[in-house]
């Protein structure tokens, strides 16, 4: 797990996924042929294989976070613009990490609001949104301006924990799919495929990397590597809970990016019960992973999704099975040696 910790741990949103890169670079330089970076920052790692067709997998290294966008004149507070989707009631009292060229700073994010003492009916009533929370540094603004450029992206800082069968930390959306590609990648015994493993960028704002690396790959299969809701906790009605905490990898049927191909989905299955790796059924109303973007460049492509189920996504404190995680490699193992006998054809 101490990989996965090192992921989770370090800052990287959007656009700025420079740490995380240089971690699956180290990776995956040693097990493949070649690892090349385009103009978007995704990695591609490539497993020559020849006459094989080309499978890509993807696996986003962009957390959800925020840039600096002002500096209040007198005390120092950094005002922020969010990238992703933010709730702002996991916002509150968290303390984060802004990243500056020169180094990292502690600080506390908070909600400008009154503390409850003093709080009118009125105003326990009121909702915090996103633009209501601002940055303390805990230094006088003439030293906050002096170290803190505008633009500056902040992060929530948490550490990573073991708790249970399960594992915490903030960013696990989508660093947990990152440590099982590399581990896959790693643990192949052969390759029935010619494998792109791409760490891509900016999924967290519209799966802008996976569209850019898709392209210039131009793969005949895609599979994305991604979290999925486990809404499998109090309060919530049991056919809404999308996926269970382990219960094992998921599976997708689809997901607003995405219909994945049938004859994917049921070969996926099928190394599943081969295999003896647990696994359950994923069908998720809103959201979407870098399959969407696989799908749809050039001509098109089959793509499938294999989901890690996590428990608080978009928190501080996402939860995964370390079982559902070592599931997930076994079965990306298993398309990656034997996905390419998948009979693939729609008509």
């Amino acid at each position: 797990m101490e990989l996965l910790k090192e992921l989770c741990e370090t800052p990287g949103i959007p656009g700025f996924e420079d740490r995380l890169r240089a971690i699956v670079r180290r990776e995956l330089t040693p097990v493949v042929d070649d690892v090349r970076v385009d103009a978007l920052g995704n990695l591609v790692a490539i497993k020559k294989q020849a006459n094989a067709p080309k499978l890509m997998i993807a696996a986003h290294m962009d957390e959800i976070g925020f840039v600096v966008n002002y500096i209040d004149e007198k005390k120092g507070w950094l005002r922020l613009v969010g990238l992703g989707g933010h709730d702002p009631r996991n916002m509150v009292a968290q303390r984060v990490t802004v990243s500056t060229p020169a180094r990292d700073l502690p600080g506390i994010l908070y909600p400008g609001i009154k503390p409850p003492h003093i709080q009118t009916d009125e105003d326990r009533n009121k909702q915090p949104k996103v633009s209501d929370f601002f940055v303390d540094l805990g230094l006088p603004a003439a030293k906050v301006k002096e170290l803190v450029p505008i633009g500056a992206f902040v992060t929530l800082q948490r550490e990573f924990a073991e708790i249970g069968d399960c594992v915490s930390c903030k960013a696990l959306d989508d660093r947990v799919a990152l440590y099982v590609m590399i581990r896959a990648v790693q643990q192949a015994t052969s390759f029935g495929f010619e494998v792109y493993a791409v760490a891509t960028t900016q999924e967290e704002v519209g799966l802008r990397g996976a569209t850019t690396s898709a392209f210039d790959v131009a793969p005949d299969v895609g599979i994305a590597i991604d979290v999925t809701l486990s809404a499998d906790i109090p309060g919530i009605p049991e056919h809404e809970r999308v996926t269970q905490v382990g219960a094992g990898t998921a599976i997708k049927l689809l997901d607003s990016s995405t219909i994945s191909h049938p004859k994917l989905v049921a070969h996926l299955q099928k190394l599943a019960n081969q295999r003896n790796i647990p696994w359950q059924h994923e069908i998720l109303p809103r959201g979407g992973t870098d399959a969407g973007a696989m799908q749809r460049v050039r001509s098109g492509a089959p793509v499938g999704t294999i989901s890690i189920p996590t428990r608080y996504i978009h928190s501080s404190v996402e939860m995964v099975s370390k079982a559902d995680v070592q599931a997930s490699i076994d079965l990306l193992t298993a398309f990656i040696e034997e996905g390419a006998q998948a009979d693939l054809s729609l008509y």
